[in-house]
C-alpha cells in the first residue's frame, strides 16, 4: 500500500515538506498582526484556551499560509505545525466568515496561478476522467469499509428521522428511490455508482435493472462482488461513453456525489448525455454538493490531496446548464445533514485506525482528519449545501409530486 507521501504531488517538495518537525514555544509562535486581524471576526484565537482555538506548534505556518493560501494551511496541519482540539468547529467559524477566500486572496501569486490553470485547461476532460478514481477512490477499500456504513454510501445521509449513520444512509437511499418513482421493470442508469449501495438497494427492493458506472477500478471490483446476485451491471466507464458503450435508453437516471467531478466546462455535455439516454417520460435525480456562492476555482488543498480536478457547483451554474435541457421538478436542500454524516465517518475511521495504520502512515491520518473535519465545518457554516434535484424533459406528462 502506497503511503500518503508517495500518493500526493506536493509531498516532499520544498514548499510542502511534510516531514516538518513540530516544536513548542509560546514566544516563537506569536501570531503576526495580519493573522490577528483576519481572525478577529471569527472568534478563533491563536494559542487561545477554547477547544476551537488554533494551537501553533511551529511559526512556519504563517509564512506557508501567506504564500500558498489554503494549500499552505492544510500542508502545515499535515506536518504538525498547528492543531485544534475541535477542528470541525474551527473550520465552521472560519468559513462562516469566508476566511478561505481571504487567505487565497492574500496568497496572490498562488491564487492567480490556480485561477489561470482553471481558465486554460479543461481539468475534467475525458483524458483526466479517471484521475480522481486512481488518487482518491482507489486508495484502499479497507479505509472505506471501516469509515462508511454497511451500504458503503459515500455521500450525505438523510438524518430527519435517523439516529445512526446506517439509518441515515438507508433513509437517503429510500428517499432517492421514492423521488425517482421506481417500479419493477424499469431500467436505471447510476452515474457514479460507488461501491454499489444505491444500485443494490434499487434492484433488491424496487425490482429495477441497473447499469452502474464508475471511474474507480476498486469501486467497480467491489461493487460487482456486492451486487453479484442482482440484476446490476457495473462498468468502469466515463459518463461520456454511455451512449456508445452501454446503449439503449433508461426510464430513470440517478447520480449521487459524482457531479462534483464534472467541471463547469462539461456541465452541458453531461446533461446532454443524460438527456440523450433518458426516455421521454423519464426522471433524473441529481444529488450533489453545492456552494452557496459561485466560485471560479476549487479549494487548493482539497484539489492537491483529496479530490483532484474537483469543482463544487453553485445553483446559478447548474441552472444555466439545465436551461433548454431539463425542467427542475424538485430542488431539495438538506446540507446541514452532511455535518453529522462527516463526523460519523470520522468517528468510525478514528476507531479503526489501529487496524489501518499498518497500511498508512501518520501523515495520512492527519490528512484524512483534516479532510473530514474541514468538510464538516464547510457544511456547518452553511457555505456548503447538499442538493437533490429531480429533473425531467418537457415531454414528460402530468405533474410531479415532491417527496421528503
Amino acid at each position: 500500500m502506497a503511503t500518503a507521501q508517495s500518493q500526493h504531488p506536493h509531498a516532499g517538495s520544498p514548499a510542502g515538506d511534510l516531514a516538518l518537525a513540530a516544536h513548542a514555544g509560546a514566544a516563537s509562535t506569536a501570531p503576526p498582526k495580519l493573522f490577528e486581524r483576519l481572525l478577529e471576526p471569527t472568534d478563533v484565537r491563536i494559542n487561545g484556551s477554547r477547544p476551537w482555538d488554533i494551537q501553533v506548534r511551529d511559526p512556519s505556518v504563517y509564512q506557508r499560509t501567506l504564500r500558498d493560501g489554503s494549500l499552505g494551511l492544510g500542508e502545515a496541519y499535515m506536518a504538525g505545525a498547528w492543531d485544534s482540539a475541535q477542528l470541525d468547529e474551527t473550520f465552521a467559524r472560519l468559513l462562516r466568515h469566508d476566511l478561505d477566500t481571504a487567505l487565497n486572496h492574500a496568497a496572490k501569486l498562488h491564487f492567480a496561478l490556480h485561477w489561470l490553470k482553471d481558465r486554460l485547461i479543461n481539468r475534467q476532460s475525458r483524458a483526466r476522467a479517471f484521475t480522481v478514481g486512481e488518487r482518491h477512490y482507489d486508495i484502499g477499500n479497507d479505509v472505506y469499509r471501516a469509515m462508511l456504513d454497511p451500504t458503503m454510501s459515500y455521500s450525505c445521509g438523510y438524518w430527519r428521522d435517523a439516529t445512526t449513520l446506517e439509518e441515515a444512509q438507508l433513509a437517503k437511499l429510500e428517499l432517492t428511490c421514492r423521488k425517482l418513482e421506481l417500479a419493477p421493470g424499469q431500467r436505471l442508469l447510476d452515474i457514479g455508482c460507488g461501491w454499489g449501495g444505491l444500485a443494490a438497494h434499487a434492484a433488491r427492493h424496487y425490482g429495477v435493472e441497473v447499469v452502474g458506472i464508475t471511474v474507480s477500478r476498486r469501486q467497480a471490483e467491489l461493487a460487482t462482488e456486492r451486487c453479484r446476485d442482482l440484476p446490476v451491471d457495473i462498468r468502469l466507464l466515463d459518463y461520456r461513453d454511455v451512449p456508445q458503450k452501454v446503449g439503449g435508453r433508461f426510464e430513470r437516471i440517478v447520480s449521487i456525489g459524482m457531479f462534483e467531478h464534472v467541471g463547469v466546462r462539461n456541465y452541458t455535455s453531461y446533461f446532454d448525455v443524460a438527456r440523450r439516454v433518458l426516455t421521454e417520460d423519464g426522471l433524473f435525480l441529481l444529488h450533489t454538493i453545492g456552494n452557496s456562492t459561485t466560485s471560479s476555482i476549487t479549494d487548493s488543498w482539497t484539489d492537491a490531496y483529496i479530490f483532484p480536478n474537483g469543482k463544487i457547483p453553485s445553483a446559478v451554474e447548474i441552472s444555466h446548464a439545465l436551461e433548454g435541457r431539463f425542467l427542475v421538478e424538485d430542488w431539495h436542500n438538506f446540507g446541514p445533514d452532511y455535518d453529522p454524516t462527516l463526523m460519523a465517518w470520522w468517528q468510525r475511521f478514528d476507531a479503526a485506525w489501529p487496524e489501518l495504520r499498518g497500511n498508512y502512515d501518520d501523515v495520512f491520518y492527519r490528512m484524512w482528519k483534516y479532510y473530514l473535519h474541514a468538510s464538516a465545518g464547510f457544511f456547518r457554516s452553511r457555505q456548503g449545501q447538499l442538493w437533490q434535484l429531480v429533473l425531467a424533459k418537457r415531454s414528460r406528462p402530468g405533474a410531479y409530486r415532491s417527496v421528503r
